[in-house]
């Protein structure tokens, strides 16, 4: 395999200047610069920034489809191919509320999918176990019983990665504390909990925050809410850094307050990978326009947003350099979940501040800015 120069590369152990790299199947190989010679991918005597493929914790679905309605591990892969073409090489599928036989479903598909889909992490459950409905069907909402926990630690260990959004108000602090001891990934969400009740949640093992600002308490001065708690407590929390779920000056004061705690999200939903102009969510019409998912009365219905987009719009609205940015998308998100990298040889090109390529086994493959 040939070598790419003129580059700075980010990865788990850092960022490492002015060096060389070639990337074979397994992985990536990193060699002083001097002496090597390839592909040199400065632009106007600028080094590009090479990182992994970005790593997404909230993907509800891809190539025109919901989670919920997937049947076949082929739906799995086609929602990988989906969101490989806009740079994120590994994603968590994301369950939206649902019935129960749904969620034993789709348990059971991401289950089976584990060996031959490696750029499917695992399963984010958000919901059924919330307060505050957002886009959720308000019917599916419950507190969280005996029986489903018992279905939740069983499933961990099949799935790899397990994360849970609930409300603390809807389950128990002992039950957070057998969750989190299995491995799940606790995260609180889609709540109205106050200060204290989410401080509590966080002591009892739950580890971070979805889509901080958004269906949660907000923070104000004398009940400083969900926000409050999760800065304060220097929790990580999902950022959906679309300008349209949180203005950029939330941003920043997130990333002022507990910046080593962002881990950038897509939210993204069936639209991802499709030139469609909307889809059906629990039976409601979702509109793609201006940037926006909605259902009919405005309600926000996840983000119309690739996660390349998202290290991109972070760069350039707040003080963050690119590198950074891009660790809020690659190094951190894998850190939560304790996993290396599952898709080794794929990696993403940054030049003049936006991702132009993909790398794909050293192929260089177009990057679709969808």
């Amino acid at each position: 395999m040939s070598w790419f120069t003129g580059l700075d590369v980010l990865d788990a152990t850092g960022l490492h200047r002015d060096i060389a790299l070639r990337i074979t199947a397994d992985g990536a190989e990193i060699a002083p610069r001097a002496g090597q010679s390839g592909t040199d991918l400065s632009r106007d005597g600028t080094r590009a920034l090479v990182t992994p493929g970005l790593v997404d914790l909230q993907v509800n679905g891809g190539a025109g489809r919901l989670l919920g309605d997937f049947t076949t591990i082929a739906d799995l892969q086609a929602m990988d191919v989906a969101h490989w073409a806009t740079g994120t090489a590994a994603v968590l599928p994301t369950l939206i509320s649902d019935r129960p036989e749904v969620v034993r479903r789709v348990i059971d598909l991401i289950a089976s999918a584990q060996q031959s889909c490696p750029a499917i992490l695992g399963l984010h459950l958000e919901g059924p176990h919330l307060a505050v409905a957002g886009a959720h069907d308000p019917a599916m909402l419950r507190p969280l019983t005996d029986d489903d926990l018992a279905l939740y630690l069983a499933a961990r260990p099949r799935l790899g990665v397990l994360m849970i959004t609930l409300a603390p108000e809807m389950v128990t602090q002992a039950q957070i504390g057998a969750l989190n001891d299995a491995g799940v990934i606790v995260s609180l969400g889609h709540t109205g909990c106050d200060y204290d009740m989410a401080c509590a949640a966080f002591a009892s093992g739950a580890r971070m925050a979805t889509h901080l600002f958004n269906a949660m308490s907000g923070l104000h001065h004398r009940n400083p809410g969900l926000v409050g708690a999760t800065l304060d407590c220097a929790m990580p929390y999902g950022l959906i850094a679309d300008g349209v779920h949180v203005h950029p000056a939330a941003l920043k004061i997130a990333l002022a307050a507990h910046g080593p705690g962002a881990v950038l999200v897509s939210d993204a939903m069936a639209l991802t990978g499709s030139a469609a102009d909307h889809f059906t969510l629990a039976g409601r019409p979702v509109s793609r326009r201006n940037g926006r998912l909605e259902l009919a009365d405005g309600t926000l219905a996840g983000a119309d947003l690739t996660l390349v987009k998202a290290v991109e719009n972070i760069a350039a609205w707040t003080d963050c350099d690119l590198a950074n940015a891009a660790a809020m998308a690659t190094v951190r998100p894998l850190a939560l979940t304790g996993r290396a990298h599952p898709t080794p040889s794929r990696w993403v090109i940054w030049q003049g501040g936006r991702a132009t390529a993909r790398i794909d086994s050293c192929t260089l493959l177009p990057l679709a800015q969808a």
